[in-house]
C-alpha cells in the first residue's frame, strides 16, 4: 500500500476529486494548509497599505491506495491539478506497513 500526500491549489479540488472517483478512489482526506515553495508568496495591497502573504493557501490530499494503483492515482492528480503555473503543487508517495478499519477489523487492501 501507499501513502499519496498532494498539496494542490484549492480551487482544483474538486476537479482532482472527480477525477479520482472516476479511477476508483474510494475516499480521501483533505486538510487546508498554508505553505511556501518556489512560488514563496506576494504582496497584496489592503485598505491602501501593502503586505507580504509569506505562506500561500493550498489543499492537502491524503490517499492510502493499492501499490496497483498508485501510479495511476499519481498521474491523475499531476495531470487534473495542473495550471502550468508557478505553485500547482507536489505529491509525495510513501509506503504504507498496515491499515484496520475500525468498524470490521479488516485488514491491509481489505480495509481499504
Amino acid at each position: 500500500m501507499k501513502l499519496i500526500i498532494a498539496a494542490i491549489k484549492p480551487f482544483k479540488l474538486e476537479e482532482v476529486r472527480e477525477a479520482l472517483t472516476a479511477i476508483g478512489v474510494r475516499g480521501m482526506m483533505v486538510t487546508e494548509i498554508k505553505g511556501f515553495g518556489t512560488q514563496s508568496g506576494h504582496t497584496e495591497i489592503y485598505r491602501g497599505a501593502e503586505y507580504a502573504v509569506n505562506f500561500v493557501p493550498k489543499v492537502k490530499l491524503e490517499l492510502v491506495v493499492s501499490d496497483a494503483m498508485a501510479d495511476q492515482v499519481v498521474d491523475t492528480i499531476r495531470t487534473t491539478a495542473t495550471t502550468g503555473k508557478i505553485g500547482d503543487g507536489k505529491i509525495f508517495v510513501l509506503d504504507v506497513e498496515g491499515a484496520v478499519r475500525v468498524r470490521t477489523g479488516e485488514t491491509d487492501d481489505n480495509a481499504l
